[in-house]
């Protein structure tokens, strides 16, 4: 196992944003993360990263695990020079090979090195999964990827994604609130419903909930 929560918690002050999480992503698994606005899908996938400290349960992560972590926006001063490449390796020095290959694996290797406020939103968000991938991870981390970008670009995403695992055998955690893609290429499905009289993140009043409990055979 890569990576598993156990009855994972966090709070801001008096507040409960997450609360009783069970989540585990192994090597080769797409996992969805799903809910509403203000779920606490985000703070979960900081959670994982080490990102955020919890205040109860437990995280485990295998000895030397890396991660590659694609956020929900990348705010870029638009006044900056920055192009294809330099973006890309504002994380770390790389040899050209590994940049190469990376921009092969997500179809921008034609592209050239043009300035980033050039790209289209989907070739923005392959932009950012190239970057992750320099890192060679074991575990892919996915804020919303496919936010912003219109259906066919969430399509060649998603494609991309799977690909990916593939070729890498790398465990994903992939945010989203696409329920039809999660229950059709998800291997599991994990739903945070927020609710305020209710610290359990399963409501079964809530179509989120209702359908990861159908993906885990509970209902």
């Amino acid at each position: 196992m890569l990576v598993k929560a156990t009855d994972m918690g966090v709070r801001r002050g008096e507040r409960w944003i997450i609360r009783h999480v069970e989540l585990s992503v192994d090597r080769g698994q797409l996992i969805y993360l799903i809910g509403a606005n203000g779920a606490g899908k985000s703070t979960c996938a900081k959670a994982i990263l080490g990102l955020l400290d919890i205040d109860e349960g437990s995280i485990d992560r295998t000895p030397a695990l890396e991660v590659g972590y694609v956020p929900q926006r990348l705010a870029l001063n638009p006044t900056l020079p920055l192009t294809v490449r330099r973006l890309i390796t504002l994380t770390g020095r790389f040899p050209g090979t590994r940049i190469e290959s990376a921009l092969a694996s997500v179809g921008l290797h034609r592209l050239g090195d043009p300035p980033v406020t050039t790209l289209s939103g989907g070739e923005f968000q392959r932009l950012l999964l190239a970057r992750a991938l320099l890192h060679r991870p074991d575990l892919l981390v996915l804020d919303e990827p496919a936010q912003g970008v219109d259906m066919a670009g969430a399509g060649v995403l998603l494609d991309l994604i799977q690909d990916i695992r593939r070729d890498l055998q790398c465990g994903v955690l992939l945010i989203s609130h696409d329920l039809q893609a999660a229950m059709s290429t998800g291997d599991d499905v994990v739903a945070l419903v927020p609710h305020e009289h209710d610290e359990r993140p399963f409501g079964l009043d809530d179509p989120y909930a209702g359908a990861a409990r159908r993906a885990a055979g509970q209902a």
